[in-house]
Parts: C-alpha cells; sequence; structure tokens
C-alpha cells in the first residue's frame, strides 16, 4: 500500500477505529445506555403554535389580539345530538346544560369564552316599534315548561344561531369551548400548565361523551376540533408502535432472506434500532417530544439505517473472499464504503435541513428529528456495524451467494445498461428531457392541502371523521373562521404612544 493511500481520511480513521476496537464498543454502550434512558422519558407533545406559521401576517395579527378573539383558531365544538326528536323538550335541554357546565371546569378550557344555548353570551336581538329589544337565548324564567320551551325556540330564530350554534333541523346544538395553550395550576396560581392535548381529549371522552350518553339513552355526542384530532392521534402512538415492531419483522424476514446469514441480518438490525434509539434519545435531550407527525422520523432513520446496513454488509462480504478473517474484510469494507456512505448520509441531512426554512413548528422539528437521526447512522451503521461484524463474522454461505451473485448476469440489469449504450444514449436523454417536460407541465394540476372532508391523518370511518362529518351535514358553518379586526385612529394613536413610552423605559 503506498503512503498516499495509508495517509489517506478514510485510512486514517479505519486504523484508529479498529485499533482500539474494545474502546469503541465500549463507547457505543455507554452512549446507548444513557440515550436510551432518555428515549424511555420522550412523551408526546404538541401544540396549536407549532402547526401554523407564527410569522404569517395574519398570525401575527391573530396572537396579538388573541385575548379579544378568545381564541378563535383552537376550539372544541361538542355537537349534543337528540337522537329522537328536535332539541325543544325539557330532558334534552337539561343534559345540555350538564354538559355545558361540566365542559366549563374541564381544565384548559378558556371559561370566558365558552359559548352554548346555556352561556349568557348567546343572545339575540330585535328591532320593535320602541327600538331594540334583546335577552339571553335561555332567559332566567325557563323552567323546561310547553311555554318556555315554545319562548326558547322564538329566541334561537330571532337570535341567528341557526347553522351555528343549532342545527339546520333543530336536532342537535353545540357547545363550543376555546382552549388555552397555557392556564394557571389549580393547586397553584402562579404556576401555568401547558395543556396536554391527550389528557384534554381524554376528559372529552370520559367527562362528557361516556357519562351523558349512559346517562341519557336519546342523546349523542359528537367531538371536533384541533384539540380532539390531535388526542386522538397521539393515542394512536400505540398503533403505531405495533405497526414499527410488525415493520421490523417484516424487514428481518427479508433481511435474512437476501443475507443467509443469521448473524448479520441482527447485527443490522441491531445496529439500526440503537440508532433509532440515540435519535429519540437526543431529541428529549434538545426538549422535544413526539407530535403526530414527527413521530414518522423513527420510521425514516430505520429505513436509511437498513439500507446503508445491506451496504456495509454485502460490501464485508465480497472482501470476506479474500480476506483471511472478518476483521480484515471489515476494515477492507469499511475504507471502501465510509466515504461514500458518508456522501450519501450528508446530503440526506442536507435535505432535510432545508424544511427549517418553513416557517411551522411541526415542520422545523420533523426537520430537526430527522437530521440528527441521519447524523447518528453514521456513528452506528458506518462505524459500530463494520467493528460489530468484525467480531461476529459472517457466514460462508452468506460469502459464497454474495459472491455468486455478484458474478450473476442479471438479465434485467443486461436490458437497463441497453440504455446507457452509446448508440442509444441520446434517445434516453431525449426520454428523459420529455418526462421532465411532461411532469413539470402536469404538476401544475397538484393540489396542496387536505382535499377531503375531516381528519385525512384518520380513518374515514374513525369516530373524529364521524362526528366531523355529522357537523358538516347539519350546520350551516365550520371550524374556519374569518375575523376582520377595525380600528380607528384614536386606538392607532394610543397603541403609538404605548410604544414609544416602553422605547424611552426600555432605553433610558
Amino acid at each position: 500500500m503506498t503512503s498516499k493511500a495509508r495517509n489517506n481520511p478514510a485510512a486514517v480513521l479505519e486504523r484508529l477505529i479498529f485499533n482500539n476496537r474494545p474502546a469503541v464498543v465500549l463507547i457505543c454502550v455507554l452512549i446507548s445506555a444513557f440515550l436510551f434512558w432518555n428515549a424511555a422519558q420522550v412523551r408526546p407533545e404538541t401544540s396549536f403554535e407549532k402547526m401554523i406559521p407564527l410569522k404569517h401576517p395574519y398570525i401575527e395579527r391573530m396572537l396579538e389580539h388573541r385575548d379579544d378573539l378568545a381564541n378563535l383558531g383552537n376550539s372544541v365544538r361538542i355537537s349534543v345530538e337528540s337522537v329522537n326528536g328536535d332539541i325543544f323538550n325539557k330532558d334534552y335541554m337539561e343534559t345540555l346544560r350538564q354538559i355545558s357546565d361540566e365542559a366549563f371546569y374541564i381544565p384548559g378550557v378558556d371559561r370566558s369564552g365558552l359559548r352554548s344555548l346555556w352561556s349568557p353570551n348567546v343572545r339575540w336581538t330585535e328591532v320593535t316599534e320602541q327600538g331594540f329589544a334583546g335577552g339571553e337565548v335561555i332567559p332566567q324564567t325557563y323552567d323546561g315548561s310547553a311555554e318556555s320551551l315554545d319562548e326558547l325556540r322564538d329566541n334561537i330564530l330571532k337570535s341567528g344561531q341557526v347553522g351555528r350554534l343549532v342545527g339546520n333541523n333543530f336536532k342537535s346544538s353545540i357547545v363550543e369551548i376555546p382552549l388555552l395553550e397555557a392556564f394557571p395550576d389549580p393547586n397553584d396560581q402562579s404556576k401555568l400548565l401547558k395543556l396536554d392535548y391527550q389528557e384534554f381529549s381524554h376528559n372529552l371522552e370520559q367527562q362528557i361523551r361516556e357519562k351523558y350518553q349512559l346517562q341519557n339513552p336519546n342523546v349523542k355526542i359528537h367531538i371536533i376540533g384541533f384539540a380532539k384530532k390531535v388526542g386522538d392521534l397521539i393515542d394512536g402512538l400505540i398503533g403505531v408502535a405495533l405497526f414499527f415492531a410488525v415493520a421490523i419483522a417484516i424487514t428481518f424476514v427479508l433481511l435474512l432472506w437476501f443475507t443467509k446469514c443469521m448473524k448479520s441480518t441482527l447485527a443490522v438490525l441491531f445496529s439500526t434500532l440503537v440508532a433509532v434509539g440515540w435519535q429519540l434519545g437526543l431529541l428529549h435531550l434538545m426538549g422535544f417530544g413526539l407530535d403526530p407527525y414527527s413521530m414518522l422520523v423513527p420510521f425514516l432513520v430505520f429505513a436509511i439505517g437498513i439500507s446503508h446496513g445491506v451496504q456495509k454488509i454485502n460490501g464485508i462480504a465480497m472482501a470476506s473472499g479474500t480476506a483471511l478473517d472478518a476483521l480484515t474484510a471489515a476494515r477492507m469494507a469499511f475504507r471502501q464504503l465510509f466515504v461514500p456512505g458518508l456522501v450519501a448520509l450528508s446530503s440526506d441531512a442536507v435535505g432535510f435541513i432545508t424544511l427549517l426554512l418553513i416557517d411551522i413548528g411541526v415542520i422545523r422539528e420533523l426537520a430537526i428529528g430527522a437530521s440528527v437521526g441521519v447524523a447518528v447512522i453514521i456513528l452506528t451503521n458506518l462505524i459500530f456495524l463494520p467493528v460489530l461484524i468484525s467480531y461476529i463474522g459472517i457466514s460462508k454461505k452468506a460469502v459464497q451467494v454474495s459472491r455468486d451473485n455478484a458474478a450473476r448476469d442479471n438479465p434485467l440489469w443486461r436490458l437497463a445498461s441497453n440504455f446507457a449504450n452509446p448508440k442509444v444514449a441520446a434517445i434516453s436523454v431525449v426520454i428523459a428531457v420529455c418526462a421532465l417536460l411532461f411532469g413539470l407541465w402536469y404538476g401544475q394540476n397538484l393540489k396542496i392541502g387536505d382535499l377531503d372532508q375531516g381528519a385525512p391523518e384518520l380513518h374515514a370511518d374513525s369516530r373524529y371523521n364521524l362526528d366531523n362529518d355529522f357537523v358538516i351535514r347539519n350546520y350551516s358553518t365550520s371550524s374556519d373562521v374569518l375575523v376582520v379586526i377595525g380600528k380607528d385612529r384614536l386606538a392607532i394613536l394610543h397603541e403609538l404612544i404605548l410604544r414609544w413610552q416602553r422605547f424611552f423605559y426600555l432605553h433610558d
């Protein structure tokens, strides 16, 4: 070996790693113990503000006037349906009152903005000969009698709430609950608690849906809203974990079929799962949790790790044909594949990092999580895996299969290679350019956003999407709210004075 080859970075790193294999293994074990312990502390975590572009002018105005808008952007709507008959009966109205009171005390609810037929901020108005008249939709004199129910019907018609808080067919009504991202701790008012979407969703299920549907069989509860959707998604984490286990099992079978070696198959799976554990542990150390979208990152890390692991195993198997032992084969494969693997993973990381340009919290956390995952694969699958194989080796059958596959003339690849033939290459380029132009033209029809009603993250027959379908069919409003804010000149002048006062105070 020439001195130039011996001094290239890959060769230097190879000697550093394989001459100190016990230290490398010990360091990986210690790091794994620490990061796996942190990975066990990762909890589902999300917020409404992470789902929106906070620097957008519309969002900035919304956050600026959040106190005036009763947090309309993040709210939950509970539709209480009367299964038999309409809402104008004593039992239904009493159940609606109890649900309104129950929802009022759920932690995280902005109580000042709660709206239902029973809340005093839902009123009716009309113009009479004497001027304007108005009052609460449910008057103080309501007693559930036929006369008071008739008065309630008249008030609802005059309130303009038909299609909004009251169903178009008068068979259901809504309790609208705005939420607070942070709220005072009931046990310590000086301490703020962050809204736990999973716990809030469970409170809705236990204290509202299950309780009152059991209490009154004539009532059916439908619940929609960002918080409820996210709560259902977080509950689905158990299903995602089960799916991840199935993916591991399928990958194990395919790897064993490809490598014909149990030892190398287990080594690839083990090193890749170590990468997933490291990634989750680092996310916890960085202060991040798992939201309904970043939960997909471990799948991505697992897939990338398996891909590079298979390349390493194949390279070691090829080198084993000429090497004296597993250590030499691992060193040869490491020197040949480390730099190409590093370049490939670095390009992946750069691609994920570009997602940081998108001003949405969940996308940025996804970009950070994926970049961290790619970075740990460099350590686990490009370094730790070859060291592990240098100890356990690869079976002779796997080495023979690898050599046979390399020598075999595959008709499919021979056919594909013809596209690079000098006589055909020009045609291949023309076909590629035509495909590019067609893709650019047809790509203009690409739709961005949710094309269907409900939550696309959930199954069409999920309870949330069925509830959402009920609300869409029975009401004339949606969860999309447009608010126009106007300021008079005096208010603008007052705001400017306050800003100048604040400026001089900070710079005094």
